[in-house]
């Protein structure tokens, strides 16, 4: 089992538990006499438009917009350039305003941990909520003849790397890592192209300018609730998705270790230096999105594993999951 499943493994089995999770305790009263926003809430997405991250955000705004779980409304803002350094960057500049939040992705570790010179410390933000962990799986078109990762492998092999093109968005981040992990386990050869956003990657596959994707759930269920694309396999753990996700097989299940895994975490931060009672108004609001019937059908529909965490607990975790991937940067050359 891989370094990163561990750390996950262990800090999702405290979260579930109820050892590890610091929520700021935070009466209704309180609540309704503390803190409110002045002005629109900008909520920043370190990604592009139509990926995971941006359905993902768009979709927790339009919960809080439904149910009026804010006084004033959450304005998405996409900010993906230099794979979320664009984003990172906005937030450090804007430590204590309390009217920005951000809707991370696993370029939060990847992007600081490749460009040092950005001056971003991840742990130095103040935590919001875990969503989730979203999922990955791999993907063909499916017109094509192969329909499973042995196929898979031979068609790579026969194409050869200049004519393999892998899609995924960025470069160092969580799809090219994927893609790294599937290079060594098989011992093949792709040629990454890195595109702005997941569903962006998503279309390329189906308009056939690429063979493959490592696309989250999110990105390409439309594709194949069309017949259009055809998943081979899940970077999960047996039985951690339900659904119509969870019959896409494991690479555990096909045999293949169970070091074929990795998650991509859907957080909420707030800048360094805000008033503890602003922290407690955010985590209020999202504590209400995710126990809404919306949040949890879209977990449960996207292929998402539900795992609220916040306080102390999160910023542990992010510190943790920041340190499992300095390692597989390491190991991918993408730094020394």
């Amino acid at each position: 089992m891989n370094r990163y499943l561990l750390s996950v493994l262990s800090i999702s089995v405290a979260a579930g538990f109820g050892l590890a999770v610091s929520v700021p305790m935070v009466s209704n009263h309180a609540m309704a006499q503390g803190w409110q926003p002045k002005k629109p809430v900008e909520l920043v997405i370190m990604a592009g438009k139509g990926g995971g991250a941006d359905r993902l955000a768009r979709f927790i705004q339009g919960i809080i917009e439904k149910h009026k779980f804010a006084s004033k409304p959450f304005v998405p803002i996409n900010k993906g350039g230099g794979s979320g350094a664009e984003a990172l960057r906005y937030l450090k500049d804007r430590a204590g305003d309390p009217h920005i939040i951000m809707a991370t992705l696993n370029s939060y570790y990847t992007t600081p941990l490749r460009n040092p010179g950005l001056g971003v410390d991840v742990s130095k933000f103040t935590p919001i909520a875990r969503m989730a962990e979203d999922t990955f799986q791999l993907w063909v078109h499916s017109d094509t003849n192969i329909k499973t990762v042995d196929d898979y492998v031979k068609a790579v092999k026969s194409a050869g790397a200049v004519n393999w093109k892998m899609g995924g968005t960025g470069k160092g981040q969580e799809d090219s890592l994927v893609t790294r992990m599937l290079e060594k386990k098989f011992g093949i050869k792709v040629t990454y192209v890195p595109y702005k956003g997941g569903g962006t990657v998503a279309k390329e596959l189906i308009g056939k300018h690429i063979n493959s994707t490592v696309n989250n759930p999110s990105e390409q269920a439309g594709f194949w609730e069309a017949g259009k694309s055809r998943p081979l396999a899940s970077f999960t753990p047996k039985g951690k998705l339900s659904g119509r996700f969870g019959k896409i097989p494991t690479f555990e299940e096909l045999g293949y270790g169970s070091d074929m895994v990795y998650y991509m975490q859907r957080s909420i931060i707030a800048p360094a230096g805000i008033d503890r009672e602003v922290q407690a108004f955010y985590v209020g609001v999202f504590d209400k999105v995710y126990k809404s019937a919306e949040w949890q059908g879209y977990i449960k529909k996207k292929g998402l594993i539900p795992g609220w965490l916040t306080g102390q607990a999160l910023t542990d975790y992010f510190i943790a999951e920041r340190e499992a991937h300095r390692g597989l940067l390491k190991a991918a050359g993408e730094i020394k």
